[in-house]
């Protein structure tokens, strides 16, 4: 029988069975670990039995409870897993520790406890040093990157030429049309010119053939080569979806004990606190509660939780997100073989619950258009992108690089994806997918795309307040595309009703003149006629209402051409019937923009919280199929095939 390590031997002696200690090792001996990560890190013993344990075996105090003096510093304490103690008295203890497995077994080979040396457990340690320095790790995690790069961060707001410029414009375009013949045509067109670029540039993503898996095949790393990889979930009122999370997170293909999961929770929300205190976790899952602070946003939690990383790399999840299971592994393989200059990757998001309702639906198109067909497209292209929300996995050194998130940015995603890039870091595509849950109700599903085009917003206010930076780091291709693909995509978003508007008024004008006009000359007449009438001419030269139009042909042709292909990618054509939807659903995300922008004036910093884990309404295709009878029931008299009519 081979002698067990040193690190977990001792615990024989205090009621742990040998079997329990021989898995231990045996699975250090795979990842190349300690013995006592191991046992740690898959439960296999609590943290508190462990510790005490140790206290007991080094005879050393165990403080269940600890007071830490002021110089004790944040992140540099937990890191180094050992504090120094408020003093209290001669015979109290000076140092705290929570020994790692090469500490463990130095301090059962010397037999006993250095004097003044007293023992604890790493979240005994962490809420001590977090309640000590609550207030310093919330100013840190707020104010770290606007301190030192205040050019990167929208917390001090626009600068005064962003907030009178679009003013002083649509004055100067009001009575440019007033008193200049020709001014709204030139700025119709321009207007157009602008959303055909766009139009053609996502038409150039399609050319580029991406696939939704990887195509080469990937050896399998050895569980000893593979680095630590650090988790972040943050959650705010997520108590409902804690447990299956918690349960996705477990079932990743990556050795446990080379996993630093960190569920970020706020000071305030003690229903999730409470689901996850209720699980009794083991050690490879850590709560950070996140201090009390301003503004409450999902990058400032993050920001708190950054420095205590211990992982090569770092992901980030939200708390409804289901990884492939070998997702972390395709992602370390793909670090490896793309070199130091690849800072991120961006996983594949996947609507799962697309047959909720219709909007989930929708949003499962817009989804697959995004992040199978435009966002792989770009990066093929060259060409920065703004993050999804989700799964966007970083070295951790270039994360902290630079400077963390940005907590004032409520799309903090599409932000630091066009950090990253002014920075001359890359970004790959990486296709392995993430499983998440669309918003089934429409209110819900408006406040999330209201605080994301708000972001949208931000995110383009910063990258233009110094235009000769951006171009100069970027390039002028690039930095027309990032201006595009941010600023074109809320501008579109903003004008869409009025294009809808624009073109089908020259649809039904055209018909009208088609039915009404005599052949050959005067069909042309009657067609000028109709259209100006209908597209209001005074305001808008027939000339423009016509290349409005067709910009709008233009750009929904690009948009239903790049979610059939997306479709197709995803082998997904039950949902191909709702492509029919999607300029009703551009209107709904108009609203949503024009929210987004009502909101940048009135609560720049507000999060519009998504709720996860919400029971479904009915689900669509019943409900469709259960109105359809009774409107047969109701064309037919009352009755259905097969059934008599109700006595």
């Amino acid at each position: 029988m081979q002698d067990l390590p040193t690190d977990i031997a001792f615990l024989l002696d205090h009621g742990v069975r040998r079997p329990i200690l021989e898995t231990a090792a045996a699975a250090a001996r795979e990842s190349g670990v300690d013995a006592s990560d191991v046992l740690l890190a898959r439960g296999l013993v609590s943290q508190d039995r462990f510790y005490r344990a140790l206290a007991a075996a080094v005879e050393a105090p165990f403080l269940a409870d600890v007071t830490l003096g002021p110089q004790t510093l944040f992140p540099d304490a937990i890191v180094a897993r050992r504090a120094v103690l408020a003093h209290g008295g001669t015979s109290t203890p000076m140092l705290v520790t929570t020994p790692d497995g090469r500490e463990t077994t130095a301090l059962l080979e010397r037999g006993k406890a250095p004097a003044g040396y007293a023992i604890t457990t790493p979240p005994i340690l962490r809420r001590a040093v977090f309640g000590l320095h609550a207030a310093e790790i919330a100013r840190r995690a707020a104010h770290t990157l606007p301190d030192k790069a205040p050019h990167f961060s929208y917390r001090d707001g626009p600068h005064a030429w962003q907030i009178y410029g679009p003013f002083v414009f649509a004055t100067a375009l009001l009575l440019g049309t007033a008193l200049v013949s020709g001014t709204l045509a030139v700025a119709g067109m321009v207007a157009c010119l602008i959303f055909v670029v766009m139009a053609a540039l996502r038409g150039a993503t399609c050319l580029e053939d991406v696939p939704t898996s990887p195509l080469r095949w990937t050896p399998r790393m050895p569980d000893v080569a593979l680095p630590v990889y650090t988790i972040l979930v943050p959650l705010l009122n997520e108590a409902e979806v804690v447990a299956p999370l918690v349960e996705a997170l477990a079932a990743l293909d990556y050795p446990l004990e080379k996993l630093d999961i960190k569920l970020l929770v706020e000071a305030h929300d003690v229903s999730t606190a409470a689901a996850i205190e209720a699980l009794a976790l083991p050690a490879a899952f850590e709560t950070i509660v996140v201090p009390r602070g301003e503004p409450l946003t999902k990058p400032r939690a993050l920001n708190a939780a950054l420095p205590l990383a211990r992982g090569a790399f770092t992901v980030v999840y939200d708390a409804e997100d289901r990884p492939d299971p070998d997702q972390l592994r395709l992602a370390v393989a793909a670090f490896d073989r793309e070199g130091p200059d690849l800072a991120c990757l961006q996983a594949r998001l996947v609507i799962h619950n697309s047959q909720d309702a219709l909007i989930a639906a929708l949003f499962a198109i817009e989804y697959a258009a995004l992040f199978d067909v435009v966002n792989p497209g770009l990066l093929r292209l060259g060409l920065p992108i703004p993050l999804g929300g989700t799964s966007n996995h970083f070295r951790t050194s270039a994360l902290a690089a630079i400077g963390g998130w940005d907590a004032w940015n409520v799309t903090e995603d599409a932000d630091i994806g066009l950090r990253l890039g002014a920075l001359g870091l890359r970004i790959g595509d990486l296709p392995s997918a993430t499983r998440e849950e669309a918003p089934t109700r429409l209110p819900v599903w408006l406040r999330q795309r209201a605080r994301w085009m708000k972001g949208f917003l931000q995110t383009l206010l910063v990258h233009t307040r110094a235009p000769r930076r951006t171009l100069a780091v970027l390039g002028p291709a690039r930095t027309i595309a990032v201006w595009l693909l941010v600023g074109g995509t809320v501008l579109s978003a903003l004008l869409f009703p009025l294009s809808l508007a624009i073109g089908l008024g020259m649809v039904l004008a055209a018909a009208a003149a088609l039915v009404g006009a005599a052949p050959e000359a005067a069909l042309l007449d009657d067609l000028v006629t109709h259209a100006s009438i209908a597209t209001l001419a005074p305001p808008l030269p027939f000339p423009v209402a016509v290349l409005a139009a067709t910009t709008f042909a233009v750009g929904m042709a690009a948009t239903l051409v790049v979610a059939e292909i997306a479709l197709r990618r995803r082998k997904r054509r039950d949902l191909r019937p709702m492509l029919a939807l999607l300029p009703v659903y551009l209107v709904l995300v108009s609203l949503g923009a024009w929210r987004g922008v009502w909101d940048l004036a009135l609560r720049p910093y507000h999060w519009h919280k998504t709720t996860h884990g919400l029971a479904p309404p009915e689900r669509l295709l019943p409900r469709l199929r259960r109105h359809a009878g009774a409107l047969r029931a109701r064309l037919g008299g009352g009755r259905v095939r097969g059934r008599a009519p109700a006595e």
